[in-house]
């Protein structure tokens, strides 16, 4: 999209996201484990990471990679050679179906410190139908994030040839763990003991015109909580 692309050029995330079959989760993930073996003895390089959702219907995992530019999609993975019969036998018969998909990251939208790895990622999906409040409500978020000395919140990325039902932006948030999911924190409070009412009202009232332009942009959203698993990622 031409609003992400004026932004800061941020790394190409791919995903593969699979649904397996009822009953099948463990199958899937053996087959995995065979996949990252025969990879890795390989010699392998390439890394990833396996979620699986943790609401919704079905079960669902997402494979997600990186990678800088498009031109390592010409590259010829040595790896992965010889390790087609393991999808063929012990991963595809269990798949009821997959999705692939591709976003930038947007690096000025997003938090600067990330301590990882984490166990849970909730990823929240939007579908914008107003380009400009939606950029003039991010960036005003952002101001005021700035000016109360916070770090920003999750990570964004914009969808790149997604297709009609797709989002156009994602806000991935990341968690230590599930207890990390109850904690919550009040910045206008902090933020009044240090500066006052009358400031902290201020960016309140900022925060407040900010969010009606987003509610304004947004035709749908939605979210999901992931949960990493360490054991098929690599």
């Amino acid at each position: 999209m031409a609003l992400g692309q004026e932004e800061e050029r941020g790394r190409i995330m791919a995903f593969m996201e699979f649904t397996v079959k009822q009953g099948h989760s463990a199958q899937f993930e053996d087959g995995m484990k065979k996949l990252k073996a025969c990879y890795n003895d390989n010699g392998g390089e390439d890394g990833w990471t396996v979620w699986k959702r943790v609401q919704g219907e079905g079960s669902v995992y997402n494979v997600v990679s990186a990678m800088d530019n498009w031109a390592e999609m010409d590259e010829v993975d040595e790896g992965w050679k010889g390790c087609y019969n393991i999808i063929r036998n012990f991963t595809a018969p269990h798949v009821e179906k997959v999705k692939r998909s591709f976003a930038r990251q947007l690096p000025k939208w997003s938090q600067k410190n990330h301590e990882g790895p984490h166990k849970l990622v909730q990823v929240s999906s939007f579908i914008v139908n107003n380009n400009t409040l939606f950029s003039e409500a991010i960036k005003e978020y952002i101001d005021i994030m700035t000016e109360m000395d916070e770090d920003l919140s999750g990570y964004w990325s914009y969808s790149m040839g997604v297709g009609k039902d797709g989002a156009d932006y994602t806000l991935a948030s990341f968690y230590k763990d599930y207890a990390a999911l109850d904690e919550t924190s009040n910045l206008f409070e902090k933020y009044e003991k240090a500066n006052g009412k009358k400031k902290a009202d201020e960016m309140r009232d900022r925060m407040k015109k900010a969010g009606e332009k987003w509610s304004e942009a947004i035709e749908d959203s939605w979210g999901y909580i992931w949960e990493r698993k360490p054991e098929l990622s690599n």
